[in-house]
Parts: structure tokens; sequence; C-alpha cells
């Protein structure tokens, strides 16, 4: 199939999407389908599905320094994208480089970037929950920044939608506080992970361990099939790119659902400088973009726009859409543009050792791995902080890498590697950072980048709440590790830096107040009835579960929103 790739255009389209990744695959998919004119705006290279994913199946030991760079360009390059868990030699060519694309840290913030056709969507963890109503109610409720203006029964058909095609593999288990999904077969837990379940859930009878849900095809539909995807070879090659089509991606799903209409066109090495603004009919009519290769100025036009370009991504451009009508950023007549920057609280957990089970063994790879559902402040507030947290983890064995430096050499080194190590087991937590007017971004008012892009400035700092739920978050783990007989507990109650979780949302919330908010319960502007914002910059909370699912089910209401107003003429 070819991509369509277009430098000018001769004629306005019916819709722009700015951005390429998870939520602009899918509005390009939704709104070519729905038949309008289409274009994908993204600043980054082609990549085209199977022909460009140059890292796949390249093994370590065939690359020039095993997988990984050399010192010089990580630390002019790469210096902070190489804090991801998937930045590697084979997987470089879809970041961002750090040198071309710098921003300002007023307080330290790592802003983890994707820079190609399709996206962090290439680059993703693929863990997949739903928000349920103690997350949507949570804000309201507590007096929190702003009430979302949706409850799950808004989402919850389009969850559903996008499920389908995406292709989620978990279990149901009618936890209330993790609605289920619509599902593939779930990858089964191993050996020790279903002991320390049963241990737990034995313990514990507010928690549960569950497999964790992946978007994944653990067993596709004859939809996906179609599509051109195949079943989850469980080959740890993710980043890589996935010639099979088997984990959800912009290439192995939205982009050739988009490209099979006939109706959408790419524009790529295209980045956004703003979005054209006219005060008279109060309406956006295009994107002004600059070429990232020869740096000339072009001008594309449309009915109506969606930027889904990443939270602080479509920020930044909104932030240099100034006019008359609004000096500090587009559809900023609220003051809210910018403010209540989240990122998960990330890292406090704990690990243990394992005794026994040297019997047995898990099969292969997999995936995904185990899941502990929120369960501080469910049913009523039990804990000296609000909102609350999830655990990730898994259970493994040793491997013979842990032996590099063990100090065994000639026969000693043989045997021990003959056989699999010890068994462990890791715990970390994700949890609910509040949103708050002091945690910001801004453009900067002297630097640019090599187009002439005012940078982004980001202030964003752990408040007191966060810091009491980060010490609860270490201490719970090490708790149930013990409760659970395992041996030699370890804590960490220190969290990453903010932005590492790369889940930072909130900075063009949607509310149901325009002096508030920026946006509406369909992710449309209160103030540009034609522009619309659905990549993360639009929630109005976090919650604790990863969001990408959420983004996905956002982006298709609002797709199916904007075309009834299109056809209405409203917009």
């Amino acid at each position: 199939m070819s991509y369509p790739y277009i430098s000018v255009a001769k004629e306005p389209f019916d819709a722009i999407v700015v951005g390429s990744g998870v939520t602009g695959g899918w509005a390009a998919k939704e709104l070519t389908e729905k038949g309008l004119k289409t274009l994908m705006i993204e600043r980054g290279q082609a990549v085209e599905h199977r022909k460009d994913y140059v890292g796949e199946g390249v093994r370590a030991w065939e690359m020039p320094l095993r997988g990984r760079l050399d010192r010089e360009t990580l630390e002019q390059d790469f210096y902070i994208q190489k804090k991801c868990y998937a930045f590697n030699d084979a997987t470089k060519q879809f970041f961002g480089n750090d040198r071309e694309y710098p921003y300002q840290q007023e307080k330290p913030f790592d802003w983890i970037r994707g820079n190609a056709l399709g996206g962090k969507s290439l680059l993703w963890h693929r863990q997949s929950y739903r928000f349920s109503d103690l997350d949507f109610a949570a804000n309201g409720k507590e007096g929190i920044g702003v009430d979302w203006p949706i409850r799950y029964a808004d989402l919850a058909p389009w969850y559903s939608y996008v499920e389908k095609h995406v292709g989620i593999s978990g279990s149901k288990e009618n936890l209330a506080v993790l609605p289920d999904s619509e599902y593939l077969p779930a990858f089964e837990m191993n050996q020790v992970e279903k002991s320390v379940k049963q241990r737990l859930e034995k313990r514990y009878k507010d928690r549960k361990m569950i497999i964790g849900r992946c978007a994944h095809l653990s067993k596709p539909t004859p939809e996906h099939i179609a599509q051109g995807r195949v079943q989850c070879m469980a080959r740890n090659e993710c980043q890589k790119g996935c010639s099979f089509g088997a984990y959800f991606s912009t290439q192995s799903s939205t982009l050739p659902a988009a490209l099979k209409t006939g109706n959408l066109s790419i524009a790529t090495d295209s980045i956004v400088h703003s979005v054209i603004y006219d005060d008279k009919e109060n309406r956006v009519t295009g994107v002004r973009i600059i070429d990232a290769e020869t740096k000339e100025v072009r001008e594309y036009y449309a009915k109506v726009v969606f930027l889904c370009a990443s939270t602080l991504g479509t920020t930044q451009i909104m932030l240099n859409s100034t006019s008359d009508a609004f000096p500090t950023g587009l559809a900023n007549s609220s003051g809210a543009l910018g403010h209540y920057l989240m990122d998960h609280i990330y890292g406090p957990g704990a690990t243990a050792d394992v005794e026994g089970f040297l019997d047995s063994y898990y099969k292969g790879r997999r995936p995904t791995g185990i899941y502990i559902p929120r369960f501080r402040n469910v049913n009523k507030k039990d804990t000296d902080f609000l909102r609350g947290y999830a655990y990730g983890g898994s259970a493994q064995r040793d491997s013979w890498q842990s032996l590099a430096h063990s100090g065994l050499y000639g026969t000693a080194l043989k045997e021990k590697i003959h056989d699999a190590g010890e068994w462990s087991f890791y715990l970390g937590g994700q949890g609910e950072m509040l949103p708050d007017y002091d945690n910001y971004v801004r453009l900067d008012k002297t630097k640019t980048d090599k187009w002439g892009i005012p940078q982004l400035s980001i202030h964003c700092e752990y408040r007191d709440n966060d810091k009491k739920m980060m010490a609860d978050m270490g201490e719970s783990a090490g708790e149930m590790l013990e409760a659970c007989g395992l041996k030699n507990i370890k804590t960490r109650k220190e969290p990453r830096t903010p932005g590492l979780a790369i889940h930072e949302v909130g900075t063009a919330r949607m509310g149901r107040d325009a002096k508030t908010s920026v946006l509406n319960g369909f992710n449309q502007s209160h103030d540009i009835p034609n522009l619309f914002v659905t990549d993360g910059s639009s929630f109005a909370s976090s919650a604790c579960q990863n969001p990408s699912l959420t983004f996905m089910a956002l982006t298709a209401r609002a797709c199916d929103y904007a075309v009834d107003q299109l056809k209405q003429r409203k917009i």
C-alpha cells in the first residue's frame, strides 16, 4: 500500500490532524472513514510498516556496540531520550534528537519524544486500562482542579469500539475500580506469580493480582487478520517495530485503515509552527509549518483542525499561536493553557527473593507482567493522601547475564551458567499526581530551536500529596511481599524524575466551564468551535492507569461529534 505523501497542497482539506501517534492515527482513521479529505502532519521522518523497521530482527551481537550507542552520541544527541526503557541503537531513529529539539527545565522534567511517522505508538509499553467513575468523579467530589465534563458511561461504548479494533489481551475481573475491556485471551502468569497471587488475595480481601492488560494480539480476530495483523510471537522486540502487526501502532492498525479510504494525505518532516486563526469568523483555518530540512514555510488549510501532537507538543503549538484575540495562546481565554501538568508518580516499589520453585520456569517471553489495581481510597478515604496507585510487576529467574559481575570463571562459571538462577519478584508503583496550577509549561522568551520556534520551558515538581503517596507505595509493596512469604525485601520510596512515566497530561484540560478550562466534554475548544484537542493535554486528572486507551476512546468520540457538527454546519 503506497503512502500518499505531499508537500504543497493546491486545495484545502476537510480536516487537518497534527501528529501521527496513538491519537493522530485514530483521528485520521475516523475522519477519513467518515468521508473527510484529511491531511496528517508529522514533524518527523516517514516510517512505513515493515519497510522501515531497520532494527527489527537485528541481534545485539550484530550491532557495533551490542545495541548501545557511543558515549559522544548519547551525550550530544540523546542525553534525555537515553533514559527511556525503549531507547537503544535499534530504536534511536524513532526518538527526538535532544540537540535539535531542546527545551528548558525550570524543575527537572525528562521529556521523552517520538520523532517519526507513528510517533510514540511505535515505542509505547502497550499497557491498556479503562478509567472508571472513581477517576472521572474524583475532581468534582474532592474540589480539586475542575470536574471532568464526562463520566464513565459517556466513554464506555467508545472504549469498546476502539478495543475491538486495537486488540486487548486480558482477563475479566468485574472490578468497579478497573472496568473490564473487550478482551482477547489473556497471557498466562508463571508458577511463582500464580502462587503469590493466591497468597496475596488470601491475605488482603481488598486486593487482586491480575495479568496485565496489553495491546497485543494473543489470538487475532478476523478483523485483525483483515488489517494484515497476526498473532504476537512474544519476541520482545516491540519497540523496534513489529512486521507482524501483533501490537497496536499507527503503522499496523489505524494508518492502513485510513489509507484504505483514499481520503488521506500525509506531510512528514513538517514542523507545525502555529495554527492559523481568523478572528472575524472565530475559526481556525489551517496550520503553518516549517519544513524540517529546507526550513521553507508552508501553510495548509482545512475546515476543522485536530491537535494530536502529544500533551506538550500540542501545548507548545497553542502557546505559539497568538493573535489579538488570544495574546497568551490559542483558545486560552480561561488562562488554563499550559497549566495543571501531570505525570504519573513512578518508581517507588519493592523487590524480594522467592524461595523454592527451582523445578519451575516460564516458557519463552511474554509482552506483559502482573498488575495490582488501585486499592487505596476506593470505597472510603483510608490514607493521609488523596487518590491512589497501582502496581505492575513480575516474577523471574536470574539468567546467565546476572553472572557478568559474579567474579566466577572457568569450571565454576560453566557450572553456574548451566542452571537458571534463583527466583525474584518485583513490584513497581504508579500513582496519581493531582492537578496543580503551579505545575506548568510556558514559552521561553529568549531561546528558540533551530527552526526559530520558541523553546518550551517546563516547571513540574512533586507536591505534598504526591510525596505522601510515594512513601505509602514503597511501604505497601514491601509489606505485601513480606505477607506473601518472600525474603530479602528491598523497598524504594524515591520516584523517578517527572516525565519518565511518559504519561504527561493536563495542559489544555477539558471542563464544564469555559472560564476555567480549554475544552468541553467532546474535546472541542470552548473558544473556537472547529478546533479539537484529543491527546493527553485534554485530561482534567491523570487517574493512576496508563492513559493511552483513554486517549483513543476520547479521540474516536470527538471525531464522531466533529463530523456530526460539520454536517449540521455548526462548525
